[in-house]
C-alpha cells in the first residue's frame, strides 16, 4: 500500500547479495570464453552496451531526477563501475584469476575494516584475510604475478570501494534504477575504448549472443540486486559479506571448468563462508535498519 513503511527482514538483502554474486560470476566464466576472438576491452564494451541497454529498457533513467548533493557520488559510482569492469578484465589476462580476485577484494575489504566499530566485526574481517590467503595462495604465487595485472586487479579493487561508497550516497533515492544511470556514465567512458580495441568483430551477430547473455548475468542482474543491497545494508556488513566473491570464483571454476580443491583451500572457503554468515548475525545488532517504502 502506497505510504506504508515495512521493514525489510534482515536475511532478504543478504540473500539478495548472494545470488547477485552468482549472477556475475557465471557471467565471468562466461566472458572469459570470448577474450580470445575480441580481448578483454572488447568484452567490456560488449558487457557494458548491451548491459547498459538492457537496464535503460527495464528503468528507463530517463526519467530519474537527481538532487545536487547526489549528482557527484552518482558520477563516481558511474565512473568507479565501468574502471573496475575494464582494469579487472584486463588484469585476468596476465594473472591467475584468483589472484586477481583476491587483489581486487582489496578494496570492498578495506572498505569493511575502515568503517568497523565494534570489536566482533574485526574478527570476520580477520579470518576472511585468513580464508583468503589460503584459498588462493598469495603467499607461493605473489612474487611470479605480472606486476602490471597486479596493479590493474588492485585499481579495480581502489574502484570496487568507491563503487560502494558512492553507491550508497547515489541509490538511496531510486535504489536499483540507479544503477542505470551509473552503466550509463560508464558505457559513455569505456564502450568506445574497448570497441577502438577490439575492431569489427566485436558487432559480429555470432558473438551477440554471448554478449547479451554476459551482460544479464555480470552487469543487469548482479548490478541491481548489489543496488537492492547496498542501499538496505550497512558499509561494513556490505564490504565484509562481499568477501564471498573469491569462495565463489572458486566454486564457478569446480562448475565450469572442471576445477578441483585441495583440503587447505576447502578448509579456507569454509573459513570465508563462517566469516560471511557471522556477519550476518551480527547484522541484527545495528541500531539502525534501513527501511524501504512499498508502492
Amino acid at each position: 500500500m502506497p505510504g506504508v513503511s515495512h521493514k525489510l527482514p534482515v536475511w532478504l538483502p543478504v540473500v539478495i547479495l548472494l545470488v547477485a554474486m552468482v549472477s556475475i560470476q557465471g557471467g565471468a566464466s562466461l566472458a572469459k570464453s570470448l577474450f580470445p576472438l575480441v580481448g578483454a576491452p572488447g568484452v567490456t564494451a560488449l558487457r557494458l552496451a548491451l548491459g547498459t541497454l538492457i537496464l535503460a529498457v527495464i528503468f528507463k533513467p530517463w526519467r530519474l531526477r537527481f538532487t545536487r548533493v547526489q549528482r557527484l557520488p552518482l558520477l563516481f559510482y558511474g565512473l568507479s563501475l565501468g574502471g573496475m569492469n575494464y582494469m579487472f578484465y584486463l588484469s585476468i589476462q596476465t594473472i591467475p584469476l584468483g589472484v586477481a580476485v583476491a587483489l581486487e577484494f582489496t578494496g570492498p575489504l578495506a572498505v569493511a575494516l575502515f568503517s568497523s566499530r565494534r570489536p566482533v566485526d574485526f574478527i570476520w574481517v580477520i579470518l576472511t584475510v585468513l580464508g583468503l590467503w589460503y584459498l588462493l595462495p598469495l603467499g607461493d604465487n605473489v612474487s611470479h604475478v605480472d606486476l602490471t595485472g597486479a596493479a590493474l586487479a588492485l585499481g579495480a579493487g581502489a574502484c570496487w570501494a568507491i563503487y560502494i561508497l558512492t553507491g550508497q550516497r547515489a541509490g538511496a533515492e531510486h535504489g536499483p534504477a540507479t544503477v542505470a544511470f551509473g552503466s550509463l556514465i560508464a558505457a559513455v567512458i569505456f564502450v568506445p575504448i574497448g570497441a577502438l580495441q577490439a575492431g569489427e568483430l566485436l558487432w559480429h551477430w555470432s558473438i551477440l549472443p554471448l554478449g547479451v547473455a554476459i551482460a544479464i548475468l555480470s552487469t543487469a542482474l548482479p548490478y541491481s540486486l548489489e543496488m537492492v543491497a547496498l542501499t538496505r545494508l550497512p558499509t561494513r556488513t556490505f564490504g565484509t559479506l562481499m568477501s564471498m566473491e573469491p569462495a565463489m570464483a572458486a566454486l564457478s571454476g569446480m562448475i565450469f571448468l572442471g576445477e578441483t580443491l585441495s583440503l587447505q583451500q576447502v578448509l579456507a572457503l569454509m573459513a570465508i563462508i563462517i566469516a560471511s554468515m557471522g556477519s550476518t548475525l551480527t547484522l541484527s545488532r545495528e541500531s539502525k535498519i534501513k527501511e524501504v517504502d512499498i508502492g
